[in-house]
């Protein structure tokens, strides 16, 4: 770019008239804009990068372990409510409790690239009903979730542990 700073503008010709693509960084777009009065101050640019070949990832090196995060919601769950009553006050504080155990325990599988977000509900078992839904925006080939539903004679818990592949 004309008055831009020195090597601005230097785009993927720039790279292939010196030498391969793959020795230099890989740049992919270099756009830049400068002032009409071409002043320095003013420049702006914007970079793109493609990684390098090796490092972009088709998806996940190791799927989520769905079975085994059950297994890990069944023994928390479990565990936490088997004997307790329903009362609003302390279960409120046995849901935030359940989660972070929850999501300690997942993170301890130490799946890679995977961000996990953790769900509990707890709830008086009184004959009512309720739904619970949840809408997330994923892709459905590396993408998943757990779920456990808990009962006891006074109360019922629901806990999802959804599992997002982060590239």
């Amino acid at each position: 770019c004309a008055g831009a700073p020195r090597g601005a503008g230097r785009g993927i010709e720039g790279w292939a008239k010196k030498g391969s693509l793959s020795q230099k960084p890989a740049l992919l777009l270099e756009l830049c804009a400068v002032s009409q009065h071409g002043d320095r101050s003013r420049v702006a640019s914007l970079r793109l990068f493609l990684p390098k070949p090796g490092l972009c990832l088709a998806g996940p090196a190791r799927r989520f372990p769905v079975a085994a995060v059950e297994e890990i919601l069944r023994d928390v769950l479990g565990s936490a409510l088997r004997e307790r009553r329903y009362e609003p006050g302390p279960c409120l504080e046995a849901a935030k409790d359940i989660a972070e155990v929850i999501k300690a325990r997942v993170k301890a599988l130490a799946v890679p690239r995977y961000k996990i977000v953790v769900v509990a509900h707890i709830g008086q078992l009184g004959g009512q009903s309720l739904q619970i839904s949840s809408r997330c925006l994923w892709d459905p080939k590396s993408d998943t979730f757990s779920s456990c539903v808990f009962k006891n004679t006074s109360l019922f818990a629901v806990a999802n542990v959804y599992g997002v592949y982060f590239e």
